[in-house]
């Protein structure tokens, strides 16, 4: 296998490479992840299982489109493909550590949440969220989408694994307007996966990776960085400053990271699955 990869590395780049060095690395619950080096380059590479190369493709392309956007960094993207029996991407490699600027991360965030599409709500493709699959069938209405592509499927699929939902659905979906009453979000290149571990630095420049990217209100991104903590206040203050949140987030946030809690119900189980009937107790109130 890693032979293969040696050899499309060599292709994409240019320039002969040998997998001479391998070393595993920690992070992360999902993929493999593995620093190769032929002691003058590194990579950084993802494997998994050959049938989940669609994910890493949808993560490539993700990359991509961030990179383009010339706002936050990301690991660019090398090359990506199936391997003896792995699906694999390679990355640049960062070496992540050094001085922490929270007031960049907030200020590029939302450089790259001015970043819209006309095509109304979704992406080009489908994507995953972990490896639980996440459609991005493009919308015009954003309530329309939110409801449909991200709760009642998450719904759904916690159902199917035996999670009771503590009210009816259609009383969560007629709850779902009054979040939007004075509110029209506009659709924003948003990470979608933002949390603690999927932002880091190098040499205090802001970098976040292992995207869920589509186009959505850019609040979701915000939620998730609060719902397992680890953004200081500097990176709000700066974010604020930037491109200012409207006053109904806070009651939105909720609603949004509803769905992170439910889709690790459906990743992990275990007490996530009363952790959201709380959210949807709150929400429906």
């Amino acid at each position: 296998m890693w032979d293969e990869i040696a050899i499309a590395i060599s292709q994409a780049t240019g320039a002969k490479f040998t997998s001479d060095r391998r070393q595993a690395q920690s992070g992360g619950c999902i993929n493999q992840t593995t620093k190769i080096s032929d002691g003058k380059r590194d990579f950084f590479v993802k494997t998994n299982t050959a049938n989940q190369l669609d994910m890493f493709v949808a993560e490539a392309i993700a990359l991509q489109q961030m990179y383009a956007t010339k706002t936050m960094r990301v690991p660019q993207p090398i090359c990506w493909g199936i391997a003896g029996e792995a699906a694999y991407l390679v990355m640049e490699n960062l070496d992540l550590g050094g001085g922490q600027d929270w007031e960049a991360m907030g200020r590029y965030l939302a450089a790259m949440h001015r970043v819209t599409r006309d095509r109304g709500f979704g992406w080009d493709r489908d994507n995953t969220i972990g490896t639980t699959p996440q459609i991005n069938n493009w919308t015009n209405s954003w309530l329309d989408f939110w409801r449909e592509y991200r709760l009642a499927f998450q719904i759904r699929l916690a159902k199917r694994k035996g999670w009771r939902c503590s009210i009816p659905e259609e009383k969560i979906y007629a709850a779902l307007p009054k979040f939007f009453r004075d509110y029209q979000p506009q659709p924003s290149m948003v990470h979608g996966d933002l949390w603690g571990g999927n932002a880091a630095f190098v040499k205090g420049e802001p970098v976040i990776f292992d995207p869920a990217l589509y186009f959505g209100d850019r609040e979701v991104d915000l939620a998730m960085t609060e719902l397992f903590g680890g953004f200081p206040s500097q990176f709000y203050r700066a974010y604020n400053a930037a491109y200012p949140l409207d006053a109904g987030y806070k009651e939105r946030k909720t609603l949004y990271n509803l769905y992170h809690i439910l889709n690790h119900f459906n990743l992990f189980g275990g007490g996530y699955g009363s952790q959201a009937n709380r959210m949807i107790e709150s929400i429906c109130q």
